[in-house]
């Protein structure tokens, strides 16, 4: 394991059924080929030391014979390839028993044995005719001239990881092992498998591994027989999935010939984390029924290699493509809808005040404001939306604000800020020539009073626009945009603020046009005067940063409290080539010195709607003294 990553590979080796020589062969061109990617776990399908489907062969003593001839030869094998561990499945005898088992190897010996817990004997499958269940205990049989451990919920410390393994029926059943090994702390399960084929079984398999992995907060390699196993009654295809805590992370290619491999990185220092803080992993845990038995490889270090064998998704927050993209889409809003509607429906108020500035997150709160309204069978006139002009106001962002509230049939109302912002400045003394903070926070904190006072006055309430983005940077004017009397986007951060802002776009023919253009239109406050030819001067991103690197280190400091070193390995391999390493630093920099200087907004802020696994919300997931330091985490960064 490196940097807390560990590489697993899973392999599904083209067998000849009966025949040692021709598997082991094969089985050695998987681990070749793993040790070349750097894994460290190398996991292949059950019994492909002989074929899955040998029948009453499995009572043969030449044949059993030939399989512990090749386990020893393919344990001595491993010792050419050290740093990697394999596990392959095979028959063995113990006394006089038969098992079907997964063999732990590594550095040339076998390292424990594990017999299959539960054994199927319902429809196609006659298991018990040949093998029996795993004991009750864990014991040391002579297996080749060793004194290997030999049972049910043994877990194995390799490389820093610890892996557990269960065979194929075993993760079927209502209580699987991996339960009681993951919650003795393997972070690893792998799966030995001889699965056939079936229709519509593909989905369900992929959706159990993915579902064992979450409910495990663990890893789950699975590897199945495939091509080369009898097909007399029943068709093996050979399928590898590599699953972190419900995401699928790798899988095969389906009806290959030949050997199959795939390679990818786990997460394992996640996994740590996730586990630490899910207080009822440790409850469980405590009332375990199944403990496990740790035993060591005795390998403490990995194979030396570079960069990361998975995706990291450069906009975490932001719904994945394809089918599921529309209702991820929909989820969010009717969160943020659900939300609103409640608010209004307990304050009993029949109106919202909305400052709309022809932005992204104005934008928003209006789209979600105007649903609202539609699912509480209210008139959208009561939705009171109030523009601004101030000293930065443009041509393009006034025009678009107009247009849209129009297009939603919210009432309109416009009030200019600038005299009495001009006012103040002769009430307080400021040179308006002087474009400070004061210059800046006066024109959001006037348009903060008089949305505020329009909300007394029709008799309804406030809502605020600011997004989780600009309150993990504090972008926002202490008692200005800062509050409402309901955040709508508190925790929508800004990537996602602009994807949804696009799909509103896309179901909306009639203000499409609009929407793209508050899109693609520069993220600014308005609050310095635009350039001479009317553009917009005061761009958001040059002061504090891209968003999307913002969001991304927004993600990994409060999902998994990473340090700034790791993020930044991360934001390398998501980004790739958009930004130098030096860049990422310097803006990495940026959002822990203001993460950490401007928690006393987020000490004090409205309520708002959870969106997501991330939010700031002082009442629910974050908790954090406003006087807290950043010095442990600039001192990293300044020694990256």
């Amino acid at each position: 394991m490196q940097q807390g990553f560990a590489r697993v590979a899973c392999g599904s080796p083209a067998v000849k059924v009966a025949d040692t020589d021709a598997n082991t062969a094969n089985i050695r061109e998987l681990i070749t080929e793993a040790g070349q990617h750097g894994a460290d776990v190398l996991v292949l399908p059950e019994l492909c030391v002989t074929g899955y489907t040998c029948g009453d062969l499995f009572h043969s003593d030449t044949l059993l014979e030939a399989a512990r001839k090749a386990i020893a030869d393919i344990a001595e094998f491993t010792s050419g390839i050290p740093s990697i561990m394999v596990i392959a499945g095979a028959p063995l005898i113990v006394g006089n028993t038969l098992y079907n088992c997964a063999v732990f190897m590594a550095a040339g010996r076998v390292v424990a044995v594990v017999p299959k817990t539960y054994i199927p004997n319902y429809n196609e499958f006659y298991e018990k005719r040949w093998f029996s269940a795993a004991p009750e205990s864990v014991t040391f049989i002579d297996l080749n001239g060793s004194n290997v451990p030999f049972g049910a919920g043994i877990v194995v410390e390799h490389c820093g990881l610890k892996v557990g393994a269960e065979i194929c029926e075993d993760l079927w059943t209502a209580v699987p092992p991996s339960c009681g090994m993951a919650l003795d702390g393997a972070d690893l399960m792998v799966n030995l498998s001889a699965s056939d084929d079936l229709i519509g079984k593909y989905a369900y398999l992929r959706s159990l591994v993915s579902h064992q992995s979450a409910r495990c907060l663990c890893a789950y390699a699975y590897a199945s027989a495939g091509f080369g196993e009898s097909s007399t009654d029943l068709v093996f295809d050979a399928k590898l999935f590599v699953a972190e805590n419900g995401r699928m992370l790798a899988e095969n290619e389906r009806w290959q010939s030949g050997n199959q491999l795939v390679v990818c990185d786990i997460d394992v220092e996640a996994l740590r984390r996730d586990r630490l803080h899910n207080m009822s992993f440790a409850d469980s845990a405590r009332r375990n029924a199944f403990p496990a038995h740790i035993f060591s490889s005795q390998i403490t270090e990995s194979t030396p290699r570079n960069g990361l064998l998975r995706t990291v998704d450069p906009q975490p927050f932001v719904p994945a493509g394809g089918t599921e993209l529309r209702s991820r889409c929909e989820e969010i809003i009717n969160i943020q809808v659900a939300g609103l509607a409640q608010r209004l429906a307990a304050t009993r108020c029949r109106s919202l005040t909305i400052g709309i500035s022809g932005g992204l997150d104005s934008t928003l709160a209006i789209l979600v404001a105007a649903r609202t309204f539609d699912r509480l069978g209210l008139d959208r006139s009561g939705i009171i939306a109030v523009t601004m002009p101030g000293f930065g106001t443009t041509d393009r962002t006034y025009t678009n604000a107009v247009g849209l509230v129009r297009a939603l049939g919210a009432t309109l109302r416009e009030i200019s800020i600038l005299p009495s912002v001009n006012q103040h400045f002769a009430d307080i003394g400021h040179d308006p020539a002087v474009r400070d903070v004061t210059y800046e926070n006066s024109q959001a904190r006037e348009r903060t009073q008089i949305l505020m006072d329009v909300a007394n006055q029709t008799g309804g309430m406030v809502l605020g626009t600011g997004d989780l983005s600009e309150l993990a940077l504090g972008w926002a004017t202490y008692n200005g945009d800062h509050m409402s009397m309901y955040g709508v986007n508190s925790s929508v951060p800004k990537t996602l603020v602009r994807h949804l802002t696009r799909y509103f776009a896309d179901i909306m023919p009639d203000a499409q046009a609009i929407l793209l253009d508050i899109i693609d239109t520069p993220i600014s406050p308005e609050l310095i005067p635009a350039e001479p030819d009317g553009t917009i001067k005061q761009k958001t991103e040059d002061l504090v940063g891209p968003y999307e690197l913002h969001d991304f280190f927004l993600y990994y400091t409060l999902r998994y409290g990473f340090t700034p070193r790791r993020i930044l390995l991360l934001a390398e391999a998501a980004f790739g080539n958009a930004y130098t390493r030096e860049t990422i630093i310097h803006w990495e920099r940026t959002f822990f010195r203001r993460f950490f200087a401007q928690q006393f907004k987020r000490s004090c802020l409205p309520d708002g709607p959870k969106v997501g696994s991330v939010c700031l919300s002082p009442r629910g997931d974050w908790r954090m003294p406003s006087d807290a330091s950043s010095a442990l985490w600039l001192k990293e960064l300044d020694q990256l």
